[in-house]
């Protein structure tokens, strides 16, 4: 999972990116230039804290998120949209954290000469919308070339294809992110190359100063989610012991750090979730999309076991850890034998049969 933390000058890209990585990163430094800082991250999963206690592994392995703090947005792309470099970043994100100034500081002067939460979250969405725009427009004068030249790929391909990218020009004309678009199964083989930024998940986050209320703000898209936090604070929290971070909490009334909560609504936004592996050389945690079947988790482990996928054993975390191991799981019966169409649910733990 890689998310790149979007947003313009000034409105705590770094201080968030900080936050969610323990990182040291300078703060409060707009120099205009493209500057991509990134860091890989282990998911905290409590789970997998339990179940390392109770296999005892050589090796405990945590899902990873990868965050990158992507400065150089400053809604100001135009008609020729985001440079190659800065856009290069950006497609290969799954998802974006929008951090959005709330907080007012005379040290840290505004851009745009004011702190207006709304103007800046759409400043960025109409930057995201005209650049998809722009690739849209330049795809639909290669298919209206193909077509006229003929002689190539199937003409009534070529028409579902223009009929396709005449549907999402439609809609980024009238300024509609394409997350907001239906697209049907057999059209998102077509779109998978393309990388379009406002079709990606953003969770947008409302970066607050200490003891302020974040503001009423409506954002009705798909595949998105609004949440508020103090990046400072959260910042300051994460450099901290472990045991000075949990008193620092509970004096300020927070209940558990950005991070875990970031990461949570993340999954949620990508329609992602978690399965485990355990045994006595290592318990870890995979993640896997929502719906995946159990040979595309075999995927995920190797690709041999996908190949080879014959059955999956299959046991849920609240069975396992009801039961107290795995022998007491197989005596009563709660190991299951699944096949290729078994659909993984969060927190399964799997363990494969394969043959090659």
């Amino acid at each position: 999972m890689r998310l790149g933390i979007i947003g313009l000058p000034q409105s705590g890209k770094t201080t968030l990116f900080n936050a969610l990585t323990r990182g040291n990163q300078p703060t409060g430094v707009a120099t205009g230039k493209i500057e991509i800082h990134t860091a890989v991250v282990d998911v905290p999963d409590p789970r997998v804290d339990v179940l390392s206690k109770m296999f005892n592994p050589k090796k405990t392995i945590y899902a990873k998120v990868t965050y990158a703090d992507i400065a150089g947005l400053d809604g100001s792309a135009g008609k020729s949209g985001i440079s190659g470099t800065l856009l290069n970043q950006l497609t290969q994100m799954d998802g974006f954290i929008h951090v959005v100034r709330v907080f007012e500081d005379e040290n840290v002067p505004h851009p745009q000469g004011s702190v207006n939460p709304e103007r800046d979250l759409a400043a960025m969405d109409a930057e995201f919308v005209l650049n998809d725009l722009i690739a849209v427009e330049r795809k639909l004068e290669r298919l209206a070339e193909e077509r006229k030249k003929g002689g190539g790929r199937d003409r009534s391909a070529i028409e579902r294809e223009i009929a396709l990218f005449e549907r999402l020009h439609q809609a980024l004309s009238q300024e509609i992110p394409l997350r907001d678009v239906d697209i049907e199964a057999d059209e998102e083989k077509l779109l998978s190359g393309f990388g379009f930024l406002s079709r990606k998940p953003v969770l947008v986050v409302l970066n607050l100063s200490e003891g302020q209320t974040a503001p009423a703000l409506e954002y009705p898209h798909r595949h998105s989610q609004v949440v508020a936090l103090q990046a400072k604070l959260e910042m300051e929290i994460a450099q901290l012991p472990p045991e000075d971070a949990a008193l620092f909490m509970a004096e300020y009334g927070i209940s558990e750090p950005s991070l875990n909560r970031m990461i949570r609504l993340s999954y949620d936004l990508l329609g992602l979730q978690s399965f485990f592996t355990v045994g006595p050389d290592e318990v870890r945690a995979w993640t896997v999309r929502r719906g995946a079947t159990a040979p595309e988790a075999a995927g995920e482990i190797h690709t041999d076991l996908q190949k080879g996928f014959i059955r999956a054993e299959v046991i849920t975390y609240d069975d396992l850890i009801a039961l107290g191991g795995m022998s007491e799981a197989r005596a009563k019966g709660k190991l299951r034998l699944e096949g290729k169409e078994y659909i993984v649910k969060d927190g399964d733990i799997i363990n494969i049969r394969f043959n090659i």
